[in-house]
């Protein structure tokens, strides 16, 4: 029997078949890797923005009846805040290299050309050449929104009032981040309403002389 070899029709036809597969099977390879950089970027921003919630919600419920001496020598009160940006005194500075210094530390937080930021002052009672070190959270903010709970139960859009000491902390902080993507993201922390003794001794060593410390409150 003669051996016969494909015609130029079949070997036209199985390379249209096998083009078609492989287009198919390059468009299918092609969306699986878009659909799976796409889920790598929504993890990679959940997970930015669960790390900034993190960051506020821990400054916020760490804060203490530390006010401070500002650039000028005025007296700043422990928390300041208006209706989109707050600074308050924070407990909880780690101090690995056990050095002599506060475990209080002085924070911010802001938005500005759609990035959340968080402030940090090196120092608690300032000189003229203080500045804050800004390091940014979060990006595609719309808004930063604050309300503070007062004794009487009222929820006021800056703190303090005028007939409340500078000292005194709000009895609960309500913040509202708007995002472009997310929507609004809404938390209420309440507040501790004193200070620890010993943090009291550590953040006022050497500053605010007539600012009294707030006792331990059970």
């Amino acid at each position: 029997m003669k051996s016969r070899g494909f015609s130029l029709i079949e070997i036209l036809v199985a390379l249209v078949v096998f083009a078609a597969m492989a287009a198919i099977t390059w468009g299918a390879l092609g969306q699986v890797v878009r659909t799976r950089a796409a889920l790598a970027t929504q993890q990679d921003r959940f997970a930015a923005i669960v790390r900034a919630v993190g960051d506020i919600d821990r400054d916020l419920r760490q804060a203490v009846s530390r006010p401070v001496r500002g650039t000028y020598g005025d007296v700043l009160p422990a928390v300041m805040g208006a209706a989109d940006r707050i600074e308050l005194s924070r407990i909880g500075f780690a101090d690995p290299r056990a050095e002599q210094r506060s475990n209080v530390e002085r924070i911010g937080y802001e938005v500005g050309d759609g990035k959340l930021r968080r402030d940090r002052w090196r120092v608690l009672d300032r000189a003229a050449n203080s500045r804050a070190d800004p390091r940014d959270l979060l990006d595609r903010v719309d808004t930063l929104q604050l309300r503070y709970l007062a004794v009487d139960g009222r929820w006021l859009d800056a703190w303090p009032p005028r007939e409340v000491r500078r000292e005194q902390l709000p009895r609960a902080i309500e913040w509202r981040l708007v995002l472009e993507d997310f929507g609004e993201l809404r938390r209420v922390i309440v507040l501790s309403t004193s200070m620890p003794e010993r943090a009291a001794e550590a953040g006022a060593g050497g500053g605010l002389p007539d600012v009294p410390a707030i006792g331990i409150t059970p």
